[in-house]
């Protein structure tokens, strides 16, 4: 197959593009910024459907690769202009390829909505803009794609790993209170995670496969007090790590959202509600069996 991966300088996207060519295909690259490997730049942003029909010409499928920062805090009303960030571009890549005759396609998407599927009663979609666009761009992207190009959205964990530089958006906090000598207390609960070699993996099976389905993807599902505890080894800074109560939990996050009210601004995940996805165990369940570790400590590498 030929394959056009968006993002393909990114961390996921340089994985999707390793294993995709240790299978025999071939592969195109955009990015939007010009790195060794990037054979096309382009700003999907605000590419229009005439810009990305001849990047996508000639190829039988497609993988969007990229990834948003759900934590963002932008003004209200947050909602359009995650539309603009997470659907419309989707919305636009996927006409294209239609329009193109492509015949599979891969979105990169949020594990939130797995959990919006198995428990509605949280109301994810109406409490957190961030989750309700994954929906929408998943929805409007495969309408746009029809019927003949199936699209199948990867719903992502934590995603550990590193690839040159590029890391993790959430792994630099973490990295440093890991590191400092501030004590480690977190939240009960949990999460699932995966390295971005598994999800790469993933990726081309789907597109092999043009499954066109919703795929959650773990590798280990571990508490916070485990991944904090193993991120501090990483690190070289071991240590115990502390059980925040509930009630703390929601009421600093509480605090967080009335602060944000206060200001007219809004987060992608809104923390008056976050603490119910912190205290719960956000577990995918079957996991790929692959180990975490090697992902784990390359993201966080002891000090010199």
């Amino acid at each position: 197959m030929r394959i056009l991966v968006v993002g393909g300088s990114g961390l996921i996207g340089t994985h999707v593009v390793g294993v995709l060519r240790g299978r025999g295909h071939t592969v195109t690259t955009v990015a939007r910024t010009a790195q060794p490997g990037v054979d096309h730049l382009l700003d999907l942003g605000s590419a229009a459907i005439d810009d990305l029909r001849p990047l996508l010409a000639g190829h039988d499928g497609v993988v969007l690769a990229t990834r948003a920062d759900e934590q963002r805090v932008l003004p209200r009303p947050i909602h359009p202009l995650l539309r603009r960030e997470l659907v419309d571009p989707v919305v636009r890549l996927f006409t294209a390829a239609r329009e193109e005759g492509l015949t599979r396609g891969v979105v990169m998407g949020s594990y939130y909505t797995h959990f919006d599927r198995l428990h509605p009663q949280w109301r994810l979609t109406t409490r957190h803009s961030y989750i309700r666009c994954r929906w929408e761009q998943a929805r409007e992207g495969r309408a746009a794609a029809g019927p003949d190009l199936p699209v199948t959205v990867l719903e992502l964990p934590f995603v550990f790993g590193r690839t040159g530089d590029r890391l993790p958006n959430w792994a630099g906090p973490l990295d440093r209170w890991a590191r400092s000598r501030a004590p480690l207390a977190v939240p009960v609960g949990g999460t699932a995670a995966a390295s971005a070699r598994s999800v790469a993996e993933v990726a081309v099976d789907a597109l092999e496969q043009a499954r066109g389905e919703d795929v959650p993807v773990a590798d280990e599902n571990l508490t916070w007090a485990a991944m904090m505890g193993r991120i501090a080894d990483a690190v070289g800074r071991p240590r115990r790590v502390g059980r925040l109560p509930a009630p703390v939990v929601r009421a600093s996050l509480g605090c967080g959202g009335l602060l944000h009210g206060l200001a007219r601004r809004e987060a992608g995940l809104n923390p008056t509600h976050l603490g119910d996805l912190l205290l719960a165990d956000l577990f995918i369940t079957p996991t790929t069996g692959r180990s975490l570790e090697p992902a784990l400590r390359a993201t966080f590498a002891p000090t010199a």
